[in-house]
């Protein structure tokens, strides 16, 4: 008599722990879904544009690629004056506040594995803003010099930007950066007149009387508006061109 009651007992527990087995896996895929990835291994930002890059189409023979590498001038550049970026060959691959090192790190997968034609390299505000670190103007070049070398020795046409003009960063007001910008423009022009590189111009188009940019085309003093990046635009065309005639 007891195996009769013992039984329908045994079925109803087992059905319940299949249940329960059951409710804890779908819960444990979906916190597993819900659990956010963690990138602090990734200090150069790689999958910031990974998903792109692999979506890009391979570059065609007759294609005239040219990647545009460098921090928030390039990256608000895509929403400040999209339609610079439609229907040509402009790859724009800017992380705002990224240093050189970053850029660095970041050249193979943003630019040799895109196969361009050129890439336009914009870098040493952010280091000279001090945003990590300590920064020289040789340790800015070194890692220009190498982007440099990596795009010479991968047959990438090379265009140096001289930076844009800076008085003042609105989030470092102690600092004084014009003197520095200007030094390291300075040293951007000889290193790529020696060696045959095409020098972009950002500084003389847009500053002002006192080494900063002009009022009316920029949102801070650091970041051009819309009009500092039509004038951009227009220098960053005609030295395109000239590289890749």
């Amino acid at each position: 008599m007891k195996l009769v009651f013992i039984l329908p007992l045994l079925l109803l527990s087992a059905g319940a722990f299949a249940q329960q087995q059951k409710a804890d896996s779908t819960a444990n895929a979906v916190a597993a879904k819900t659990v956010k990835e963690d990138f602090r291994d990734d200090w150069a930002d790689l999958h910031h544009y990974a998903a792109e890059n692999k979506a890009l189409a391979p570059a065609a023979a007759s294609e005239k690629r040219v990647v545009f590498l460098g921090s928030s001038i390039f990256e608000f550049w895509k929403t400040r004056m999209p339609e610079y970026f439609n229907n040509k060959a402009y790859i724009d691959r800017g992380i705002s506040g990224q240093i050189s090192p970053q850029l660095l790190i970041r050249f193979r997968q943003d630019v040799i594995d895109l196969k361009p034609k050129a890439v336009i390299i914009l870098a040493g505000s952010n280091d000279l803003a001090g945003t990590t670190g300590h920064v020289s103007i040789e340790s800015i070049m070194n890692n220009v010099k190498s982007m440099a070398e990596l795009a010479k020795t991968n047959h990438i046409k090379i265009i140096l930007c001289q930076y844009l003009p800076i008085s003042e960063y609105s989030w470092r007001k102690e600092l004084k950066p014009a003197d520095k910008i200007i030094a390291l423009n300075k040293a951007i022009k000889n290193y790529g007149n020696e060696n045959g590189f095409t020098v972009l111009d950002y500084f003389s188009p847009l500053v002002d009387s006192r080494n900063g940019q002009r009022a009316e085309l920029t949102i801070d003093g650091v970041h051009p508006n819309a009009a500092g990046y039509k004038i951009m635009a227009k220098v960053t065309d005609e030295a395109i061109a000239k590289t890749l005639k």
